[in-house]
């Protein structure tokens, strides 16, 4: 079997020393804070804490994809090593990091034809790709060959679920996903949308629930309803957080005390700044494996 690598972008929302544990490559996206670009390398460059402060405070904030000549260069350092590499992109329907990747994999292929280069489109966002991506590991530790691996990776995708609530508005308005007249009435009233991520990748608005408490209590609720096995669950639960840590760990007491099956703790990640700079600070959000999600 030919060597080959697992990667990913930076948008998983892991941690370097989980993907450096687990044997996984990362492609970082970009953002810009104030003119200044930086690299999303999960924390390295800029922590989470000094890039929500820096929001808070004002700063102008804004990302950019992995670009088709960056992924030529990050792919032909496995490819010309010999080795086979399987990466899972941001979801397309958040990005179009997957369309860059394929137009540069095309090219690739032609100068490496002895080579395999998958890509999947992971319909997936923050720590929903890395609960993916920690699921594809354990298989390729349970020896899994490329090949399965991406079958497995395209076949069960959509049984990745994604509940996220957000507490601030503030950061909805400016990126246009609610009106400013539905910001301010949902400051006033305290609503906390609860959102997921359909079969198409996209995020998409599902309750408005008054009050943030009421709010992570829903995320839990919509993992009762829709996890493989109910409260029988036994997979692995991650959580990510935008500088709500509080929150975090509160939804996460609440999943251990709802899922007494569930394969160890619940993780909880930060999450980093391609998806950070839309969300801002205060966003909590919940992945599982499920029933396959629909539109």
């Amino acid at each position: 079997m030919n060597p080959f690598v697992l990667s990913c972008c930076s948008v998983v929302d892991l941690s370097t020393k989980v993907l450096e544990e687990r044997n996984i490559e990362m492609a970082p996206f970009h953002f810009n804070m104030n003119g200044t670009e930086y690299l999303d390398d999960m924390g390295k460059t800029l922590s989470s804490e000094e890039f929500y402060q820096a929001m808070v405070d004002g700063a102008e904030v804004s990302t950019s994809q992995v670009n088709m000549e960056e992924y030529i260069h990050y792919f032909e350092k496995f490819l010309a090593e010999g080795k086979d590499v399987l990466h899972i992109t941001l979801s397309s329907g958040l990005s179009g990091s997957y369309n860059s990747a394929r137009i540069a994999a095309e090219d690739l292929r032609e100068k490496y034809p002895e080579r395999k280069l998958y890509l999947v489109d992971s319909l997936a966002a923050s720590a929903g790709g890395g609960l993916l991506m920690d699921t594809l590991a354990d298989r390729r530790d349970a020896g899994d060959d490329i090949d399965t691996l991406y079958r497995w990776a395209e076949d069960n995708k959509l049984r990745l679920h994604h509940w996220f609530t957000a507490s601030d508005l503030t950061w909805f308005v400016k990126g246009g996903r609610i009106t400013k007249a539905a910001g301010w009435f949902g400051t006033v009233l305290k609503i906390c949308p609860v959102l997921n991520v359909d079969n198409q990748g996209r995020l998409i608005p599902r309750f408005k629930i008054r009050g943030k408490q009421k709010s992570l209590k829903e995320l839990v609720l919509q993992m009762v309803e829709h996890a493989e096995g109910g409260k029988s669950y036994a997979g692995k639960c991650f959580i990510s957080n935008s500088a709500c840590k509080e929150d975090a760990r509160y939804v996460a007491d609440e999943v251990e005390k709802n899922f007494p099956q569930l394969n160890g703790s619940v993780q909880i990640y930060n999450i980093g700044p391609t998806i950070g700079c839309h969300t801002g600070p205060g966003t909590v959000a919940l992945f599982f494996w499920g029933d396959p999600r629909t539109e």
